[in-house]
């Protein structure tokens, strides 16, 4: 990585630099997020792995998306909070490259979990008399080492590409974390090609996958409404729209952000927008996904009455 006869061995991430009076609460709320996230997905995953009445295929799903939750969030928050404490904004090239590949493993591999799960629950309420034969748990096992080798493999292509660019410009990252469309826009190579490699896989691992939740989620809800217990189906449209939120909250504004032409004028608000699914979201998974869970909640009540 050369720029004029030079060696760039690290970046400057400017994080929230421009809201210096607010530093000290978006540390105490980022550091908050950051322990909730990690202590409440902890919390899940031990349950499902534990508890043998959560070996099923959506509780397998749940606990793949915690722990992909707990490394997401590791990867980004803790380097925010350092740079908050210390004002040191310096990060290693490396460093900010694993960071990258991190993050973007993680964005592909939430979309196919996300869409693995909504097709568990799509043919468990469409089509409950075959659920045990299609969601076996060999193809449970397939469809969650899938979302983690296509998110690995797919990050691991632009970690080579990025890392075989040259950085001529600015090495400061208007970001709070190794952003690529962020690093993309201090390059001096062609990143045409680039720009292009993450239009097509944000059709095929974003695009689609979010139309097949939203698909899954009209069928679901149109076979809720034929049921005819009115509190049965209250339950059911409530847990139905908490996950729909999450996924469009986390779909959406990734969708957004990672797709969009860039513009230096909106920069602050995409960074704030950003925090909705690396911060938000992560942290309201346990909640929307597995806490109001009623299994869950016996799993939690049963291991309380364990270690009394």
């Amino acid at each position: 990585m050369e720029t004029n006869g030079t060696f760039h061995k690290e970046f400057y991430i400017l994080a929230f630099s421009k809201y210096v009076r607010s530093q000290f609460v978006i540390f105490f709320l980022v550091l908050f997020m950051y322990l909730f996230c990690v202590f409440g997905n902890l919390l899940v995953v031990t349950l499902i792995y534990t508890a043998s009445q959560l070996h099923t295929p959506m509780y397998i799903f749940l606990g793949n998306l915690s722990v992909q939750d707990i490394v997401y969030v590791s990867a980004i928050l803790p380097q925010l909070l350092a740079i908050i404490v210390t004002g040191d904004t310096s990060i290693a090239f490396l460093r900010c490259i694993f960071q990258m590949f991190l993050f973007v493993s993680c964005v592909i591999t939430e979309f196919l979990l996300l869409t693995s799960m909504a097709y568990d629950r799509y043919v468990a309420i469409c089509n409950p008399l075959h659920y045990a034969i299609i969601m076996n748990k060999k193809t449970c096992t397939l469809l969650a080492e899938a979302s983690w080798l296509i998110g690995i493999f797919s990050s691991l292509k632009y970690s080579v590409l990025v890392s075989n660019m040259s950085f001529c410009s600015s090495q400061e990252i208007n970001h709070f974390f190794c952003d690529m469309k962020a690093m993309l826009k201090l390059s001096c190579s062609n990143t045409t090609n680039v720009h292009l490699t993450i239009f097509v896989d944000g059709v095929l691992f974003g695009i689609i996958p979010f139309i097949l939740i939203i698909t899954s989620y009209a069928y679901i809800i149109s076979a809720i409404q034929k049921i005819c217990s009115s509190a049965g189906r209250y339950k059911a449209f409530s847990s139905c729209s908490s996950h729909i939120i999450i996924v469009v909250m986390f779909c959406g504004t990734s969708l957004t952000l990672n797709l969009k032409q860039n513009s230096r004028e909106f920069q602050e608000q995409d960074k704030l927008l950003s925090m909705l699914y690396i911060l938000l979201v992560p942290a309201l998974n346990p909640l929307v996904y597995s806490i109001r869970n009623n299994d869950i909640l016996k799993a939690i009540r049963t291991a309380r009455w364990k270690v009394k």
